[in-house]
């Protein structure tokens, strides 16, 4: 009897032991839960109604990314009313903003609470081309073209820049070189191609006109070519178009009105009217 009621006293003792430190456990669980929430809540009162927490000047915006864009012009396309505060702006907003209004291909708006900030990191579409639209649509060999009037720019992937949006953004900056007349929204997939292949070339060209699709015509720094409808050989005519960079030694230039690539395996040479032959095959060297 002595060793089971020494028993029961000291198992009471453990138990008592064991919800003393539970009681203390939830305790402190509790009290660091209350103390938690309480700074949590506190901190956002404070991160709210801080005053310094606020883009009072187009200064605080840094724009990196830019190189055509000044950061001015890029700062004064956000809609942003001073002061506002940061936590209030919307970063993918802005963002979608600026693709919509500048020739913008990305945009990527981060906020900085210390120091209040706001950082712009663009990514600027580069025209390769100027697009432009001719009153004439005869396709006479040698024509001058005097009266182009530019409608749009294009990039190397196909998107199109409006005219006076891009004149108006970037005065200082120089169109591209490359013209193309007659480019439709819907040779898009073709022209990443075309220009790939044209960037590429050894032969300069100048002007690419594309009013008839059955005849695409390049104005080079050797002569103007003629290459039928733009295709899966368009690479081959160029490489071609290369090697007949010497001309035979009795025609002269000027006596050239065009050359006839259509047929990248029996290139031609159609002289001007002129001529008594109008027409007459050079062979391809090898």
């Amino acid at each position: 009897m002595t060793d089971i009621s020494s028993t029961s006293s000291e198992e009471l003792t453990s138990r008592r032991r064991d919800l003393r430190r539970k009681r203390r456990g939830r305790w402190l669980q509790t009290s660091w839960q209350i103390v938690s929430m309480t700074g949590l809540t506190l901190g956002v009162i404070w991160m709210v109604t801080l005053p310094d927490w606020m883009i009072r000047d187009p200064r605080q915006i840094v724009i990196q990314g830019n190189k055509s864009l000044s950061s001015d012009m890029i700062r004064a396309m956000l809609t942003i009313s001073y002061p506002e505060s940061i936590l209030a702006l919307r970063p993918d907003a802005l963002a979608q903003q600026l693709k919509q209004q500048a020739p913008i291909a990305d945009a990527t708006v981060t906020r900085r609470m210390f120091p209040p900030s706001m950082v712009v990191q663009v990514q600027e579409r580069h025209p390769v081309a100027t697009v432009y639209v001719s009153p004439s649509t005869s396709l006479t060999p040698n024509r001058r073209f005097d009266n182009l009037f530019a409608t749009a720019l294009i990039d190397g992937a196909g998107v199109w820049i409006p005219y006076e949006k891009f004149v108006a953004l970037n005065q200082s900056q120089k169109l591209p070189a490359l013209k193309v007349i007659g480019l439709q929204e819907q040779y898009q997939a073709q022209w990443v191609s075309l220009y790939q292949a044209v960037s590429r070339s050894p032969v300069k060209i100048t002007m690419i006109d594309w009013r008839e699709p059955s005849n695409l015509i390049l104005y080079t720094d050797i002569a103007t070519v003629h290459c039928g409808p733009f295709g899966s050989r368009f690479e081959q005519q160029l490489q071609i178009l290369d090697q007949m960079r010497q001309l035979p030694d009795n025609i002269k230039s000027e006596q050239v009105a065009y050359i006839d690539l259509s047929n990248p395996d029996m290139p031609m040479l159609e002289l001007a009217p002129a001529k008594t032959k109008s027409r007459r095959a050079v062979e391809q060297e090898e």
